[in-house]
């Protein structure tokens, strides 16, 4: 989960250069129209601003077709912005708002964000709030790459603390760990949400009426609460913890337990908690039951 933390890195990382556009411009160089005054300047056509660091090593840059500056705001269109540092990061916009006082940004229509491994975030419009230091948008949000693919409705995430969340109407598809390495093992997850990120601990943690699925069997999980762990190496799948009104299917069979542990790479759950099995008997008047 660490890439889809490190992608919101990148506005805070661009934006704290961005919103200084005067020093920004005396490195760039670009054509500025000035006002009816003659001095202020109020557009930049075909803007290309960069910041370096002190080795004089370039850390970050921004091109766009147009910048509009009125008075604090500044609007801007066609955004590809990158950020240079540790491990390279692209932004793109359709358009963009930085206000210059509060340090601000707003950006909408189109926002992805790629890094340099093909990680991407997708939405409709975000929003960092420098004070704060959170990233916010209330429209449906994709995170992708080779091991998962994320999709919710609504993000806040918080880079000082390196967490992220997923507000509601969560579906993850994440490949897990599996004995066999030519089998793919994968884990398709609902849940009403929110979904929680956490880079330093390597966890995702799933709310509300969560269902998972794992590929490659009718065998399926409910419960109230599901934390998936991953393997820092492989970004995968390593453990999954259920709490909560937990419900393991396959077939017609069913089990319930308080809680339940799913170990990835061997395909195997332990139930605890007063674990009960309904066997499917074939009878369609009754069925076996055995508590444990």
């Amino acid at each position: 989960m660490k890439t889809y933390v490190r992608l919101v890195f990148l506005l805070l990382v661009l934006f704290i250069g961005g919103v200084n556009v005067h020093a920004a411009e005396e490195v760039a160089k670009p054509l500025i129209l000035v006002g009816s005054d003659g001095n202020i300047p109020q557009q930049m056509e075909g803007f290309n601003l960069s910041g370096y660091s002190d080795s004089g090593a370039k850390s970050w840059d921004i091109k766009g077709d147009k910048a509009n500056i009125k008075g604090n705001q500044v609007e801007v269109t066609n955004v590809n912005a990158n950020n240079y540092d540790n491990e390279d990061t692209n932004l793109k916009a359709k358009k963009g708002n930085i206000d210059k006082s509060t340090g601000d940004v707003h950006l909408q229509e189109d926002v992805v964000i790629t890094t340099e491994n093909g990680a991407q975030m997708k939405t409709d419009t975000l929003d960092w709030n420098r004070t704060a230091n959170v990233v916010k948008t209330a429209d449906v949000v994709t995170l992708e790459d080779e091991t998962m693919k994320i999709k919710g409705q609504g993000m806040e995430a918080h880079p000082a603390l390196k967490t992220a969340k997923l507000e509601s109407a969560v579906t993850a598809d994440i490949q897990a760990e599996s004995k066999d390495a030519k089998k793919d093992n994968r884990i398709q997850i609902t849940s009403d949400g929110p979904m929680e990120i956490d880079q330093a601990k390597q966890t995702a943690v799933f709310h509300d009426n969560v269902v998972a699925v794992e590929s490659g069997s009718d065998r399926g999980l409910k419960s109230d609460r599901m934390e998936v762990l991953f393997d820092p190496k492989t970004k995968k799948i390593k453990e999954i913890y259920c709490t909560g009104h937990v419900e393991v299917r396959q077939g017609n069979n069913v089990t319930y337990s308080d809680s339940l542990v799913y170990k990835a790479d061997e395909q195997r759950m332990v139930l605890t908690g007063k674990p009960k099995l309904i066997l499917d008997t074939g009878d369609k008047t009754m069925a076996d039951t055995l508590k444990f």
